[in-house]
C-alpha cells in the first residue's frame, strides 16, 4: 500500500511538470492571442500598408512640385515688383507656354536688354511635370507663344493671371491686381475677374511710367536671350 501511494504521488508530478513543459494547442493559442499579432497578421498589415503609400505618395509627390513651382513664381513677381521700383527702371518677364521658359529683360525706352545679373543670362525651365497652360494679361488671354509682363517703376505689374498644370492635371492659378498690387494663389480657377478696370488716374502713372521706359505688355517682345528658339 505505501509503494503504490508513493507511486501515485510520483506519477501525478511527473503529470503536472510535462503540462508545464508542453502546454496543450489552445493554451498556445490563448498565450499568442493575448500578446500580439501573428507574423501573417503583421505581413498582411504591411502588405496593406504599403498600397496606401504607394497610391498617397505620388499625388503628394506632384502637388509639392506644383505648389513649389507657384512659390518660385510669386517670389518673382515680387522680386521684379521691388527691383524695378529700387532701380527706377521698367522690367519684362517673359512667359513661353510652348516651350516651359521664361525669362527677364530690362526696358530701356524702344529697346530691351539683358540684366547685368548673369543668373538671368540664359532663360530658366520650369520642371519638366509643370507647363503653363494658360496666362491672360487682362482681358487677353494666351493658350500658346510668348507673353511679357511689364513690372513699372511706381511698382505697380500689369494685371497677370496664369494657370499651371502638373502631370496629374492638378490646377495652380496665380493673379495679380495691378490697383492692389495683391497676389492670389488657388488650386481653382479664378471664377470673378481680378483684373478690374483701371481709373484714369491710375492710366496716366502707368503711361507717364512707360513713355520713361516700357512700351507697355509685350505679346511677341525683342529676341530672347541665348537659349530660346
Amino acid at each position: 500500500m505505501v509503494i503504490r501511494h508513493w507511486l501515485g504521488i510520483r506519477l501525478s508530478a511527473l503529470q503536472e511538470q510535462s503540462s508545464a513543459s508542453y502546454p496543450s494547442p489552445f493554451t498556445l493559442h490563448e498565450l499568442r492571442s493575448s500578446s500580439g499579432f501573428t507574423l501573417l497578421e503583421m505581413l498582411i498589415a504591411l502588405f496593406l500598408l504599403g498600397g496606401v503609400l504607394a497610391v498617397i505618395l505620388p499625388r503628394i509627390s506632384f502637388e509639392e512640385d506644383l505648389r513649389s513651382t507657384g512659390r518660385k513664381l510669386v517670389g518673382l513677381l515680387r522680386t521684379f515688383q521691388g527691383q524695378a521700383a529700387i532701380d527706377q527702371t521698367p522690367l519684362r518677364l517673359y512667359l513661353d507656354l510652348d516651350q516651359g521658359l521664361y525669362w527677364m529683360m530690362v526696358v530701356e525706352g524702344k529697346e530691351e536688354r539683358l540684366p547685368l545679373d548673369p543668373a538671368w543670362k540664359l532663360p530658366r525651365p520650369l520642371p519638366e511635370s509643370i507647363r503653363l497652360t494658360e496666362v491672360s494679361i487682362g482681358q487677353d488671354k494666351r493658350m500658346s507663344g510668348r507673353v511679357g509682363v511689364t513690372f513699372f517703376p511706381n511698382g505697380r505689374i500689369e494685371p497677370v493671371t496664369m494657370y499651371l498644370m502638373d502631370d496629374k492635371s492638378h490646377l495652380l492659378g496665380i493673379a495679380v491686381d495691378s490697383l492692389t498690387g495683391a497676389i492670389r494663389v488657388s488650386d481653382e480657377r479664378f471664377d470673378l475677374p481680378l483684373n478690374r478696370l483701371i481709373p484714369d488716374r491710375v492710366k496716366i502713372l502707368l503711361k507717364a511710367s512707360t513713355q520713361a521706359g516700357a512700351g507697355g505688355t509685350a505679346r511677341g517682345g525683342s529676341p530672347p536671350p541665348r537659349g530660346v528658339q
